[in-house]
């Protein structure tokens, strides 16, 4: 049995987003799972749309996912002469033809066609060449599909599919300006490549039984193919930006984890039993065609914020004190690789859903002067509130012990001192040390703090007018 070998083909007319990785994901999970190959092929034939900029977004997502290809990328532009040769022995062999009907011309016909009831296909005009051959008149080339008959094939997701020939039209190969088609290019490279299983959205179904034309009329065995069923947005409709389908860098960049974006974007289609969270060594012992499902997949925003919040919560905090840095810059603090951050990160992996929130509430433990919530203010640090926080001060000026649970006794002592349940002294003192309400425990906060800086913040708001 020969070595699996699949690709992932992205155009770089834009960036990667969330259909796109998640077909990257598949082809690149059942690679590693079978010992295969997995390619990476740029399909930059629209020289107009595709930038350099996309190429660069597409690797960069990639490599942020942790999906890394065992060849390429390979750049469908540096490939037109060897399109050029399969174009020139289609049109030797007879099996494509050069076409010069004018735009206008196939506008009128598919008029007329859809006028008289039939199918707007092309008519076969010049299928047997008695247009001439006027080499100095606008030409595409058509590649002659067989007009009878069936072609049919076993999708590895959907099972048997069958198109009636008649019903596809001869397929434009290559363009008036001498550029390949996406459908020729396609089989070309796949073979040239010895692609054998082709993964990839079912909106490419109906381009399958033209693909297996142009397969065997250039000699070259077919692949199997599997479809995956197309992400819906919650309405049902096809996936796009108002459902939050934002390019793949763009959850990087809302403080999401690749990680959970790779085990989210693997559920969307493919399932294990119920088990719901999944590492990437797991998806690769686990992955497998059988488990993705026939029916469409629902983006659900809440179930990725979910994943994340997992990830951060039990994800390592030197790890994600490196990657906090990042967006504590968007947040206008700067943090030398030089600053410790695990505690801070510690103190707030169960209380964030995203590195942007672990973010703004880490603000308060870095900056040299506290933000104030105006309404917590008023209603936590009033005229009631400042014997408390004196007793805390003068108890905290004594101690040595800075450490969390040397904090606890001290701030409990006040307490008892002063006759106070726990959210009287609690929330003034959180308030007066982070600007809110909002936050880990007070002594955890005062740890992280520091002594000096604690008692900074307390003689601060001891010093406001109540």
């Amino acid at each position: 049995m020969s070595r699996l070998r699949v690709r992932f083909a992205p155009s770089p007319t834009g960036y990667l987003h969330i259909g796109g990785a998640r077909t990257a994901l598949f082809n690149y999970l059942l690679a590693r799972r079978e010992k295969g190959v997995f390619v990476l092929r740029i399909e930059d034939t629209d020289v107009a749309r595709s930038t350099q900029e996309s190429v660069d977004a597409i690797l960069q997502a990639m490599d942020w996912l942790g999906m890394h290809c065992d060849e390429g990328p390979v750049y469908q532009s540096d490939r037109f002469d060897l399109y050029r040769a399969k174009i020139d022995q289609l049109l030797t062999e007879g099996k494509a033809y050069r076409c010069y009907c004018s735009a206008d011309d196939l506008e009128r016909k598919r008029e007329d066609a859809l006028k008289e009831g039939r199918k707007p296909k092309y008519d076969g005009t010049c299928r047997e060449g008695q247009q001439g051959t006027a080499e100095d008149r606008p030409f595409v080339v058509r590649f002659k599909a067989p007009q009878e008959g069936e072609t049919t094939f076993v999708d590895r997701i959907k099972g048997s599919i069958t198109f009636q020939n008649d019903e596809l039209d001869d397929l434009i190969i290559q363009r008036t300006d001498g550029t390949p088609t996406y459908n020729f290019v396609v089989v070309v490279d796949d073979a040239e490549m010895g692609i054998n299983l082709v993964l990839r959205g079912d909106d490419h179904i109906n381009n399958t039984p033209r693909q297996i034309m142009l397969y065997e009329a250039l000699g070259y065995p077919v692949p199997d193919f599997a479809h995956v069923p197309m992400i819906l947005g919650a309405d049902k409709s096809r996936l796009s930006k108002r459902h939050g389908a934002t390019s793949v860098m763009a959850y990087k960049e809302m403080g999401y984890l690749p990680e959970a974006l790779v085990n989210y974007l693997v559920r969307l289609g493919w399932s294990h039993g119920d088990q719901e969270i999944f590492s990437m060594d797991e998806l690769i012992q686990l992955f497998n065609l059988e488990n993705i499902g026939k029916s469409a997949s629902v983006f659900n925003p809440e179930k990725l914020l979910w994943l994340n919040s997992h990830y951060i919560k039990t994800g390592d905090p030197e790890r994600l004190a490196d990657l906090l840095r990042e967006h504590l810059a968007f947040e206008g603090i700067a943090v030398g690789e030089d600053r410790p951050l695990t505690s801070i990160v510690t103190a707030l992996q169960d209380r964030s859903k995203t590195l942007i929130e672990m973010a703004r509430q880490a603000v308060c433990f870095l900056v040299d002067e506290v933000t104030f919530d105006e309404a917590a203010v008023a209603k936590f640090l009033g005229e009631e509130s400042r014997l408390p926080l004196k007793g805390l001060l003068n108890d905290l000026e004594t101690c040595s012990d800075w450490r969390e649970e040397a904090l606890d006794p001290v701030f409990k002592k006040v307490l008892e001192s002063q006759g106070l349940k726990f959210a009287k002294l609690a929330q003034p003192a959180r308030v007066a040390l982070t600007g809110s309400t909002n936050g880990p425990g007070i002594c955890q906060i005062m740890q992280i703090l520091g002594k000096e800086k604690t008692l900074d913040r307390l003689r601060n708001v001891l010093s406001r007018p109540a």
